[in-house]
């Protein structure tokens, strides 16, 4: 799957990681459940605010309980997890195994976007006056040599588009 297709399950996808990291601390647990309790009431109520922030409760054990809790609140608390996740820890945010796997997917080359952004304008500058030299070839010359450029102006015609082809193959018989 090249991209997590919910904030639910890329949640999922994070649990172990962002469990076994050491970089969210408990200050950094506690500045995520202040926010998901100050700006989203309705996904972290007081109550529940308070059981996530207890000191007599290893960090690591409270980040779980949350992520769970978050996980079976929905989209919209796994949403906002994240967000605060990127606000508050940024650099966890960039490391984390659904974004690498989503920054390697786009890494990598689409071989026709690729073709498409590697032609500028001397490509076309080059395909244009080919083309001009070609017609300039056939429409100028009186003698049979040159009129022999009809042949290669069907070859030429492969590539273009149905309705393109019709036309330049008939200005070719011509």
């Amino acid at each position: 799957m090249a991209e997590v297709s919910s904030y639910h399950e890329q949640l999922r996808r994070d649990f172990l990681f962002l469990c076994s990291d050491g970089r969210l601390d408990s200050e950094m647990v506690d500045t995520l459940v202040l926010q998901l309790n100050r700006i989203y009431p309705q996904i972290l109520s007081d109550k529940e605010a308070q059981r996530f922030r207890s000191l007599t409760v290893p960090s690591k054990v409270r980040l779980a309980e949350m992520l769970s809790h978050l996980h079976w609140k929905g989209e919209e608390a796994c949403h906002e997890f994240y967000r605060g996740l990127h606000i508050h820890a940024e650099n966890i945010y960039c490391n984390l195994p659904s974004r690498l796997r989503l920054k390697e997917t786009a890494a990598e080359p689409d071989t026709y976007s690729h073709r498409e952004k590697s032609r500028g304008p001397l490509f076309f500058l080059s395909c244009f006056t080919f083309v001009l030299a070609t017609a300039i070839l056939y429409y100028s010359g009186d003698d049979e040599r040159f009129k022999s450029t009809g042949l290669f102006l069907h070859c030429s015609a492969a590539r273009l588009s149905k309705g393109s082809k019709k036309v330049f193959i008939y200005y070719s018989d011509a």
